[in-house]
């Protein structure tokens, strides 16, 4: 009974509790374990120099793709050129929109015209004018390029390793390489002399010469030649590096960049050496191939930039063997990943300043200028207003040419018949 009594006391049933010991000089024999910060692609992007320009850019355009999104639903509706909300409130979680679709529409009335059907009575939606001209520009911009189009899938097509790329890694990006909707039967189909499909989903080069191809960023080097008198071993291998603002260098990072300038690699137009991993600097230029491929492609793009979840179905036919959102994050000063909006977005650093780019081209233009009516917002809504009303004004001048006529054609002939 005794020893009952003990174990059932409180002092017995409490778990021992020990205070924990702050690390000092006097308590030294109390050992800390050191660990090493983990370093992956996840630290990189968290902690990575935001360029404010390019997330802005980033942000506008996530904008502007729900934009098209909806131009696209709407085009393909064949009942007529307009859309109820009714309908159009269906497509939200389709396009992405998280408030209503009337309160989404009536922040761009540039792009979208609501009005009544004549009939029915309800609020309906059809694209302005100046957008549908602004469409049909850009399709005739691309129709116009047909040429350098089908040289930069020849391009694409050569930095593979077999020659062949599927056409369900060019439809994602096909918009970003200046593609018609129909590319499959308009080029690849068209230019069978270049084109060959191997299969349904395979796209092969019929010419396979990859000498002939030189990529963009020679035009650099060549012009770092010839203007800054640098030397050859300088710039053979280097790549234009511009960093954000507020980049930290830290020491010793100036003799690594400097060193991996100079590093020699496979161009990617070359074919590709057999070097080792393991042997001294093959993990680097390896590396640094991959960098030149992802360089290349991005140089290829209009407007310079792509998504980052649509470079892996790239990955097997470029032979791109490394993590290539890690491979991006590693070098700031050539690639910027935005992570405005659903999607991350990776840019091409050197071909952009102030957030636009240095040397635009046609269809860039035309993309612009949709991108301003949709910064314009419900700004400069009175001219629209009096545009409207002129419009209003011709048609019922148009519908009441009937009346106006036989108000008076009826009158004079009865008076002159009395005389």
């Amino acid at each position: 009974m005794r020893y009952a009594i003990l174990f059932e006391s409180p002092i017995f049933l409490s778990k021992p509790t020990f205070s924990r010991i702050p690390f000092g000089p006097f308590n030294h024999f109390c050992q800390k374990r050191w660990r090493k910060p983990i370093v992956n692609a996840q630290t990189r992007l968290e902690d990575r120099t935001r360029d404010l320009k390019l997330d802005k850019l980033a942000t506008q355009l996530k904008k502007f793709r729900v934009i098209l999104k909806l131009y696209e639903l709407m085009n393909n509706r064949k009942r007529g050129p307009f859309v109820s909300l009714q309908i159009m409130s269906r497509w939200r979680n389709i396009v992405g929109v998280r408030i209503g679709i009337g309160e989404f529409l009536h922040k761009y009335p540039h792009l979208f015209d609501l009005f009544p059907h004549p009939v029915r009575r309800n609020l309906c939606c059809r694209i302005t004018g100046k957008m549908t001209a602004l469409m049909k520009q850009e399709e005739n911009v691309i129709n116009d390029m047909e040429i350098e189009t089908v040289q930069r899938l020849k391009k694409l097509l050569m930095m593979s390793v077999n020659g062949t790329l599927h056409v369900h890694a060019l439809r994602l990006i096909s918009r970003e390489l200046g593609l018609p909707d129909g590319f499959r039967e308009s080029i690849l189909e068209k230019y069978s002399d270049d084109f060959r499909l191997v299969d349904l989903e395979i796209v092969e080069l019929v010419e396979k010469h990859k000498n002939g191809a030189i990529a963009e960023v020679e035009k650099w080097r060549e012009r770092e030649f010839r203007e800054k008198w640098l030397s050859e071993f300088d710039v053979k291998y280097a790549f234009p590096i511009n960093f954000p603002t507020g980049f930290i260098i830290e020491g010793g990072f100036r003799e690594k960049l400097r060193n991996w300038q100079r590093l020699p690699y496979t161009q990617p137009y070359e074919k590709r050496q057999g070097f080792g991993h393991r042997s001294s600097g093959g993990v680097q230029r390896h590396e640094k191939r991959a960098v030149a491929v992802l360089h290349e492609l991005l140089s290829l793009t209009v407007e310079k930039l792509v998504d980052v979840e649509r470079l892996v179905h790239f990955r097997r036919d470029f032979a791109i063997e490394v993590n290539i959102r890690e491979l991006l994050l590693k070098h700031p000063g050539i690639f910027y990943i935005s992570t405005k909006g659903t999607t991350q977005i990776v840019f091409l650093r050197e071909a952009y300043a102030k957030g636009c780019l240095v040397e635009p081209n046609p269809i860039y233009i035309v993309r612009r200028k949709m991108q301003d009516l949709v910064l314009l917002g419900r700004r400069h809504t009175k001219q629209l207003e009096s545009s409207m009303e002129i419009k209003e004004n011709d048609n019922a001048t148009e519908n009441g040419d009937w009346l106006s006529k036989s108000e008076g054609s009826w009158v004079l002939p009865i008076l002159q018949g009395f005389d």
